[in-house]
């Protein structure tokens, strides 16, 4: 088996996932870039594997071309997300397909995978949102809180499971970040929302991710990046 390390990171052909390929690149590892329209790297050390996660077989071939390619898998990084806001009576059932879909579907095929092939332990980190501890009234998102409200859940109860196998399970919970999902004009409004009166940048979720990869005595943790939006307002 191969000593270096393997990475696979969900929704990284932009945004947070890009940023978190090249970061976990600059450490050392491996990486398998997973998103829907994903192209080839100019890199070897990084492996491209295009698919909707929201199709159960797509997770599944994430993780086998990892162990092919690669021999291992260390950590997972389950970036890819979807978020829907609309008044809750007007979800449609095509939304609550489509984030449902990625939000929880998306996330159970390839942690389940990736998680027995932590072989030597290993370590998931999922991104979620502080919506889920801090609703408001600005931004209706019943679906969000269903989903990744889940996640954070799920976090602490597969910390637990896996603990005494070296696998540690925590979640990044974000505040809104200035990424290519929230076009320029928003951006004021988006500011708003957070106590410190700014949006969150990409380099923040990434310095949170890496803080978790690097902490080997937390586990089960959900780390607000927030602007102190789930403290309150």
């Amino acid at each position: 088996m191969s000593t270096q390390k393997v990475a696979v990171v969900t929704g990284a052909s932009q945004g947070i996932g890009a940023a978190l390929v090249e970061a976990y690149r600059k450490l050392g590892y491996q990486v398998v870039a997973n998103s829907r329209s994903i192209t080839p790297a100019g890199d070897a050390g990084i492996l491209t594997v295009a698919g909707d996660i929201a199709d159960p077989a797509v997770g599944a071939r994430v993780i086998e071309r990892a162990l092919e390619t690669f021999g291992r898998v260390d950590t997972l990084v389950n970036n890819a997300g979807v978020f829907v806001a609309k008044p809750f009576t007007e979800y449609t059932a095509a939304d609550f397909d489509l984030v449902t879909g990625v939000n929880l579907r998306g996330f159970f095929e390839v942690t389940q995978r990736a998680i027995a092939a932590m072989a030597d332990g290993g370590h998931v980190v999922s991104i979620t949102t502080s919506l889920t501890d801090h609703a408001n009234s600005a931004v209706p998102s019943a679906l969000a809180s269903l989903t990744k409200g889940g996640l954070n859940s799920v976090t602490k109860s597969l910390a637990i499971e896996y603990a005494t196998r070296g696998v540690r399970v925590n979640a990044v919970s974000p505040g809104i970040i200035r990424t290519p999902m929230h076009p320029a004009e928003t951006h004021d409004a988006l500011a708003s929302l957070h106590p410190v009166g700014r949006l969150g940048e990409i380099g923040d979720i990434v310095d949170a991710v890496l803080f978790l990869e690097n902490a080997p005595f937390v586990t089960g943790e959900i780390l607000h990046v927030d602007g102190g939006q789930s403290a309150g307002h």
